[in-house]
């Protein structure tokens, strides 16, 4: 072949392969809900980009993203929980981004605080409540609408909740030390440990069923786990729930804690524009519904009405008070709430 034929023929294969790499985005999910296909296969309807996904757990993904250094393919890191995004922004595994689309889409409390450049090291796209479940036969509503009360000692010997390094809870602790302070706090998680009923073990489904089978009448659950008992058709499901009563913490002073599920572009990501147009594909509408009637999680993005019947029915059809402190800063605050658990012997 003459040399400039052999030229142009590597020009245009080098721009095939790019063109080709262009249309993919390689997510690195910790989300394990059969419904976010639709999501996924939405936006390759919608944009004709593939989603290659390696799914693994939160812990998993921050582990191969480090191992794997400059040469990650990921573009995309979905994270479900506050703690596991501000860990990896402290590591450096994210790739701060701008995108009007994001920033009038999630509210700045749900949403990583801007870096030097204004580019924003994730998003939250979904959230969900930490909400007290309790026995209504034998608790009073008023004993347990607060997060305080469960390190009250009336409490004593009632409280169901799994392990307090589970970072559903240190998002919790670290909400409730950002709001009362440090020492406050760990007086409190002193307080909780006084009250349990049993050594934390298990999910909160398990906390849910225990309050049930009444080997405890109080326990701390996501929302959305709740929603799916709620959602259920087996009977079993339907006498749990027929059993137990829910609160939102908290609506007379800083609202009910939430916790999220976001975003991030990869640090070392080689499809950005794609990364980038598939974070916003999530904060649409079409897409927040899924999150909200797939797994029961209340919409990120302004103004999209989730429409989830469970939802509504566990808040009685109204709107409840939530609290409004920056996510980053309760991430941040895990830490020193992980040596808290330890100085007062939170397993």
């Amino acid at each position: 072949m003459p040399m400039k034929s052999l030229v142009v023929a590597c020009v245009l294969a080098a721009a095939g392969a790019a063109s080709a790499q262009d249309q993919v985005v390689n997510l690195y999910s910790a989300r394990h809900y059969a419904t976010d296909e639709a999501l996924y296969s939405g936006f390759t309807k919608a944009t004709g980009i593939k989603i290659n996904r390696v799914d693994s757990d939160d812990a998993g993904i921050m582990a191969r993203l480090k191992a794997e250094g400059a040469a990650s393919p990921a573009d995309v890191i979905l994270l479900v929980d506050a703690a596991r995004l501000y860990r990896g922004e402290a590591d450096g595994l994210f790739l701060p981004v701008r995108s009007k689309v994001l920033e009038d889409a999630i509210p700045a409390n749900l949403r990583a605080t801007p870096v030097a450049d204004g580019g924003i090291p994730w998003f939250g796209l979904s959230t969900r409540a930490r909400v007290v479940v309790y026995n209504k036969t034998k608790v009073n509503k008023d004993d347990v609408d607060t997060y305080e009360e469960l390190g009250d000692p009336k409490n004593k010997g009632k409280v169901c909740i799994r392990s307090g390094s589970h970072p559903y809870n240190l998002s919790l602790f670290g909400a409730v030390m950002e709001h009362v302070g440090e020492q406050k706090a760990e007086a409190w998680l002193k307080g909780v440990v006084n009250n349990l009923a049993r050594a934390p073990k298990g999910g909160d489904t398990d906390q849910i069923k225990a309050v049930a089978a009444g080997e405890c009448d109080i326990a701390v659950t996501n929302s959305y786990y709740l929603a799916r008992l709620m959602r259920s058709d087996k009977p079993e499901d339907k006498a749990v729930v027929d059993k137990v009563a829910v609160v939102f913490p908290n609506q007379q002073s800083w609202g009910t804690h939430m916790n999220i599920a976001g975003g991030a572009v990869a640090r070392h990501t080689k499809n950005q524009v794609n990364a980038i147009k598939f974070l916003e594909y999530l904060a649409s509408p079409e897409a927040q519904n899924y999150f909200a009637n797939g797994n029961n999680e209340w919409p990120a993005a302004k103004g999209v009405d989730p429409g989830n019947p469970a939802l509504k029915a566990m808040t009685g059809g109204q709107p409840f008070k939530s609290e409004t402190i920056p996510i980053g800063a309760v991430g941040a605050n895990t830490v020193k709430v992980q040596q808290m658990l330890d100085r007062v012997g939170f397993r």
